[in-house]
């Protein structure tokens, strides 16, 4: 009797055990995501700091991130920047005529990306 007992208990907290394990992975997961996120949001916020000095700098641009008369800054994917996260970086890309700025943050295998359309 005394070992059924014990064998319904050892089930139960090995099930328990696992659904918190599952749990704890799944908080961790989220803190990578939320940091992911900033990184992609540091790398649409490089775009548009070059897309507004590129304005300023020359002002007879006719698109949002000047073409090769201006700044050479058109359609073209940035460097991956390392940031002081950790491991967090961003890749950030021009496309679209110079209307769609994307960026693709990264932190321990999880991925985010923010896409900003002029």
């Amino acid at each position: 009797m005394a070992l059924m007992i014990m064998t319904v208990l050892l089930a139960l907290a090995l099930g328990i055990s696992a659904i918190l394990f599952g749990q704890i992975k799944m908080i961790r997961g989220m803190g990578n995501s939320v940091i992911a996120f900033y990184a992609a949001d540091s790398g649409i916020e490089m775009i548009l700091y070059l897309d507004e000095e590129c304005r300023r700098s020359s002002p007879n641009c006719d698109t949002s991130i000047c073409k090769a008369d201006c700044t050479g800054l058109f359609d073209q994917a940035f460097p991956e920047e390392p940031l002081d996260l950790d491991t967090a970086t961003y890749k950030a890309f021009v496309s679209g005529n110079g209307t769609i700025f994307k960026s693709v943050g990264t932190f321990k295998e999880t991925n985010r990306a923010i896409e900003v359309t002029r």
